[in-house]
């Protein structure tokens, strides 16, 4: 169970009724539960063999020990530093770095291949994947140095590129992603569960997709450091690799249609979709009108905040209720500056920017696996004085955007949310508790407006 730090949050009945909301949301995405409840019927011989990888690995891994009793012979977990232990005996895990990939993600990934190595065709294979698992499973291409490998996700991750574009290039600098664990494992039965973190569940996107078909190409990777001018900025080995990719010289990432896949399921057990619909039915049961963004969340962080803060603005003045607003999804950030700061805390700040001065919204963003860039905060719980307590502990919001310093910014004004780890990874989402500034009929008496408590 989730549970915020409420204890540096002002003490108001609309806060906690927020922090409620995404502590429901958390609930329905518990990964332990998730997997067990996915396996629990599932019947079959003994001697089923586990692989976990991503921020969700252990508690996923957890679910499925749960599940399957006896009938579990041996598995691996690879979770981030921090993100490990409490798995059975049976289970062997791995720690490593994220979301720049390391030595200790080399290790476990050839950990994972000898572990697939034996596999024939009467033996059944459980892989149970998370976000996070792109930077975790560390296996270079020949020719591609762990630092080159390391250097281009650096730039990758400062330039603006989305998580599919960056996944596009690193599906095909690793020989475990892009099909390469399916291959490793083939032919053996293939299961693969999916707690999905990308937006509209493009399933070869998350972890960058070790066990499904890539559909994307060299070309393709070539095409997206080009889009963002790193093309001369990455290392010459990864310059070369995917131009000879391109050029035939080196395979092909798995395709559909491979032979390996024949084998091989997939399910996702969920996603950013599940959370928000949680929190719409707990808002639902405590009399809240729920207005919920049907596009998802993508785009420069910055910008993103700024339109939601001015769309719930917007609705202050138009709504006859107290309202929640929900949206979800995964915004990028260009690195400016060298502050400390992410995506979340950027849009939350360029939100509240919008609504300075508004004393009916509350507006909340969060990174559902408890980090928002490399900081202690998943995310932020701003309103409409937020600017004027930056300012009067001498922060200018605008600087802190443009040098990508949100953190500093939101620490000073009490703002930032924190939950640590939370074992589970949907993507981000944003939430507004909105008042209403308008009377309406039922709220005059006597010709007089009557002011409504936010909830």
């Amino acid at each position: 169970m989730i549970r915020f730090d409420r204890s540096a949050l002002r003490d108001t009945e609309a806060r906690e009724a927020i922090l409620d909301l995404l502590e429901a949301g958390f609930t329905a995405v518990d990964p332990e539960r998730l997997v067990f409840e996915e396996l629990k019927d599932h019947s079959g011989d003994a001697g089923i063999r586990v692989i976990a990888i991503g921020k969700a690995a252990v508690p996923m891994a957890r679910g499925a020990a749960r599940a399957l009793g006896a009938r579990l012979a041996r598995g691996i977990v690879l979770a981030p530093y921090e993100h490990g232990g409490g798995t059975p005996n049976v289970i062997e895990c791995y720690e490593a770095g994220h979301p720049i990939p390391d030595e200790s993600g080399v290790r476990a990934a050839e950990a994972i291949r000898e572990f697939c190595a034996p596999l024939g065709h009467a033996d059944r294979l459980l892989c149970l994947l998370s976000g996070g698992g792109s930077a975790l499973l560390a296996a270079p291409v020949p020719g591609v140095e762990l630092k080159d490998l390391a250097q281009t996700t650096r730039l990758l991750l400062a330039c603006g590129a989305t998580i599919g574009e960056i996944n596009t290039v690193r599906r095909h600098l690793s020989t475990l992603q892009g099909g390469g664990l399916a291959r490793a494992a083939y032919p053996a039965s293939l299961l693969t569960l999916i707690l999905s973190d990308v937006v509209e569940d493009r399933i070869e996107t998350i972890a960058s997709g070790p066990t499904m078909p890539d559909p994307t190409t060299f070309a393709d990777a070539e095409r997206v450091l080009r889009r963002h001018r790193l093309r001369i900025e990455v290392p010459l080995s990864v310059r070369r690799y995917l131009r000879d990719g391109a050029d035939g010289r080196v395979p092909e990432t798995a395709k559909p249609g491979d032979p390996i896949f024949e084998r091989a399921d997939i399910r996702v057990v969920a996603n950013n979709s599940t959370f928000l619909d949680a929190v719409c039915e707990h808002a639902a049961r405590i009399g809240l009108r729920v207005h919920r963004e049907l596009r998802p969340m993508v785009g420069e962080a910055r910008n993103v905040g700024a339109c939601l803060g001015q769309h719930v603005a917007e609705l202050a003045e138009s709504i006859a209720e107290p309202t929640l607003l929900v949206a979800g999804g995964e915004t990028t950030v260009t690195l400016h500056g060298d502050g400390r700061g992410g995506r979340n805390q950027e849009v939350a700040l360029a939100a509240a920017q919008a609504l300075e001065g508004t004393d009916s919204v509350l507006f909340a963003t969060c990174a559902t696996d408890g980090t928002d860039g490399v900081t202690d905060a998943a995310g932020a719980l701003v309103d409409g004085a937020t600017i004027d307590r930056g300012r009067e502990s001498g922060l200018d919001p605008e600087l802190a955007l443009r040098g990508n310093d949100s953190y500093v910014f939101l620490s000073a004004t009490g703002d930032l949310l924190r939950t640590g780890p939370t074992g589970t990874n949907v993507a981000d989402v944003v939430l507004a508790l909105i008042r209403p500034r308008r009377s309406s009929a039922s709220t005059r008496r006597n010709g007089t407006a009557k002011q409504r408590p936010l909830l």
